[in-house]
């Protein structure tokens, strides 16, 4: 007489799958998105490490990382921040509000499309001679 309870747990240990897997999937997108903009992969699995290598993508200071912590100021930098991730893989701002409002969607067409990086917010990488 199991009450149901294996019903539940069923459950429990398919949603815990389930988010796992979406968790590895969703961390090998910034892998690739960072690799693509020249920046080590591994760096995406590393929390606060992660985003100021997305700063660096972007071409912000390291500094901006404290405004994401300020409630009501962050929200303004996140989507400025996704702006710039846009504008540097040669997207538009359409792309920046699909990584704002569809982000599940936006950030695998980034990861897996054949865009290329083209600098901090857009501009182009500098010619080494």
């Amino acid at each position: 007489m199991d009450n149901g309870y294996q019903e539940y747990n069923d459950m429990a240990t398919y949603a815990i799958i389930g988010i796992v897997f979406i968790t590895a999937f969703y961390l090998y997108v910034y892998w690739r998105v960072f690799e693509k903009a020249g920046k080590p992969g591994w760096a995406a699995l590393i929390p606060i490490y992660n985003t100021l290598i997305l700063l660096e993508i972007v071409g912000k200071p390291w500094w901006w990382l404290l405004l994401f912590f300020i409630p009501g100021v962050n929200l303004v930098f996140i989507i400025w921040t996704y702006n710039l991730l846009s504008k540097s893989f040669g997207k538009g701002t359409a792309f920046t509000v699909g990584l704002l409002l569809l982000s599940p969607i936006f950030f695998p067409i980034l990861a897996f499309s054949n865009t290329e990086y083209h600098g901090p917010a857009g501009a182009p990488p500098p010619l080494v001679m």
